[in-house]
């Protein structure tokens, strides 16, 4: 939808858009919500180069190398992605930034899709950065080209700090014409951009001196504002998308004055002095840690932020009407209208599936059956945590199955127990950082250790969308470079490596059962292909009623198609299958015990498809 030079965009696309009209020629991402969709975006501007790297890492130090180039650049990533990057960030922001450069970082209030709930915030201040929050569409567009102008200004990198409701929430953007903004090519200055003693002591001068810059600079008045309101003696400091939160409550039951900041840091100390001096009460409205509280105090500012609001989740209209209720700004009913709104508003909760034909779901029926000790990993697999697999038992973050494993490994031969365990991790994740481990093992695992690794290689980086990863191009038409993972584990040194095809039930159980009771390190490659990406749809299955004993050892696979139904002319509830969602996987007529399942007539059963 179109109005004049104004679109609807969600906060991504806002962003991606806003990185264009700057004049961004390179883009760089890991996939992973809420901020999969900005580079996805910025790819449909052919001015841009814009690609997903192997990790976080990779990304951030190619937007590095774009931005010493002297064009402007962008990386995004999930908060958690930052701490992959994290090494070569600290680092780079010592460097006087040539081409802008900017860091998304998409924080997640309320962990909505994410392991932790770290607010980035902080990891921008221990890193010398300015940070910039937007709170709608317009403002993530607004905020890119700013955020970009202070890093060429300042010569420093700035985070874009997004959180996930503003990351998909729409709303119109005014869109303009793109400007270009190339720099020479990188000058062969090595104090100022190889980062070793001697040359460092300096840059932490520096460092501190630009933020402080910036704090006195003109960009205070661009971003921050206040909204003044007659007799107030309260006055309220927020951020992002709790200021939309707190406006559409409309007026509270005394007057307040609205401070809206859009860099979150660094705090303009002399500016927010002489907006505060007028007021009885500051009050602080943020999500996540009290980070402007904490350098409003620092600053000298007396205030109260999370003694009536939480330090976690996210700051919807029934929160915030309970802190602003406790802290005397709202009456006793305002709470009890915003809650009937909520309950008018609710749904049912939905467990997460796999996919119908999804591959990992023989793996973990094959797990549970084996009662082993799993540490799972994160993607798509994920979800053999959830019942009715339950199959898994620890996941940390992206990778560390392998090294996890290898660890209580160490304690159990330690402590005299001798525990099997198993490590799954997917193709993309594997690259992503699961390599590193896998080669650890080499020198660490005693031969008496019993791991079983499998690494479910669907081809895809399927649970943030179906993004390519270095083993995807196998399974294309075109048959792009890609990288077989049965030959680079090997070629690590590791002598038990066995693809095998999951659809192939009875096989792929027989040899994992083996892997689990033959000490040493066995690691198994599932080659099936993720069946949403790929669309992969084989002639359907339908369950003969007067064969099926009703004993649900299809159903227990969790397969969406399938359910418990009455027959006619049957006493007891038989299980069936929806066509209209099969995809002719076959993995319900291999566990079957009594051969109740079958092809539709037109198609013959074929395991290795």
């Amino acid at each position: 939808m179109e109005k004049n030079n104004k679109k609807i965009m969600t906060g991504n696309q806002a962003i991606a858009r806003g990185f264009y009209e700057a004049g961004g020629l390179v883009a760089s991402s890991y996939p992973g919500s809420p901020t999969v969709e900005i580079l996805e975006s910025v790819q449909s501007y052919p001015e841009v180069d814009a690609h997903f790297s192997t990790n976080e890492k990779v990304a951030l130090e190619t937007a590095i190398g774009a931005s010493f180039a002297g064009v402007r650049a962008m990386v995004s990533m999930k908060h958690v992605g930052v701490n992959i990057a994290a090494d070569p960030l600290m680092t780079f922001t010592q460097t006087p930034v040539r081409g802008g450069f900017m860091i998304v970082s998409g924080d997640d209030p309320g962990m909505n899709s994410s392991q932790n709930e770290q607010d980035n915030r902080n990891m921008a201040k221990f890193a010398n950065m300015a940070v910039l929050a937007p709170a709608d569409s317009q403002e993530a567009k607004d905020y890119t080209e700013i955020a970009l102008e202070i890093s060429e200004t300042y010569a420093m990198p700035v985070m874009l700090q997004i959180t996930s409701r503003v990351c998909h929430g729409r709303c119109l953007v005014e869109v303009g014409e793109r400007k270009e903004a190339i720099k020479e090519e990188f000058p062969r200055d090595v104090p100022s951009y190889a980062m070793i003693p001697p040359n460092t002591l300096d840059k932490q001068y520096a460092m501190k001196d630009r933020l402080e810059r910036l704090a006195e600079g003109p960009e205070v008045e661009v971003l921050n504002r206040i909204e003044k309101e007659e007799n107030a003696k309260t006055l309220i400091i927020t951020t992002g998308l709790p200021y939309f939160q707190l406006k559409e409550l409309g007026e509270l039951d005394v007057p307040v004055a609205v401070l809206k900041l859009g860099m979150a840091y660094p705090l303009p100390k002399t500016w927010l002095q002489q907006q505060v001096e007028n007021y009885e009460k500051i009050l602080v409205v943020e999500e996540m840690t009290p980070f402007i509280e904490n350098e409003l105090k620092l600053m000298g500012i007396p205030c109260k932020g999370k003694e009536y609001f939480p330090f976690t989740g996210e700051l919807s209209q029934e929160v915030l009407s309970n802190g602003l209720r406790k802290a005397g700004l709202l009456k006793e009913n305002a709470e009890k209208e915003v809650e009937a709104s909520a309950e008018d508003t609710s749904v049912t909760p939905r467990p997460p599936l796999f996919c119908a034909g999804c591959p990992h779901r023989p793996v973990f029926d094959i797990l549970k059956k084996s009662k082993v000790m799993v540490n799972n990993d994160i993607g798509c697999y994920s979800m053999g945590l959830f019942p009715p697999f339950e199959a898994s038992h620890s996941l940390i973050s992206m990778g560390a199955t392998i090294g996890i494993s290898s660890g209580m490994l160490k304690a159990n031969r330690k402590a005299g127990r001798d525990i099997p365990l198993v490590s799954v991790i997917g193709d993309g994740t594997f690259f992503h950082s699961g390599m590193p481990g896998m080669v650890n093992l080499l020198n660490h695992l005693h031969p008496e250790d019993n791991l079983t690794i499998l690494i479910l290689d669907n081809g895809t980086t399927a649970m943030t969308g179906g993004q390519k990863n270095a083993s995807t191009g196998k399974r294309l038409p075109e048959k792009e470079k890609h990288v077989e993972i049965t030959q680079l584990v090997e070629a690590m040194g590791i002598e038990d490596v066995q693809t095998l095809d999951q659809f192939q039930y009875k096989k792929t159980s027989e040899t994992v059962k083996k892997a689990i009771a033959t000490p040493g390190l066995s690691v198994l490659v599932m080659t099936r292909p993720c069946a949403l990406h790929f669309k992969i749809k084989e002639p359907v299955y339908h369950v003969d009623p007067e064969v099926c004993i009703g004993c649900r050892t299809c159903i227990k696979t969790n397969c969406p198609p399938l359910r418990m139904k009455g027959y006619e002319g049957q006493e007891k509830m038989k299980s069936s299958i929806d066509p209209a969602m099969c995809v002719g996987c076959s993995i319900c007529a291999q566990v079957c015990p009594v051969d109740a399942i079958k092809r539709r007539e037109g198609g013959e059963q074929n395991e290795t498809n």
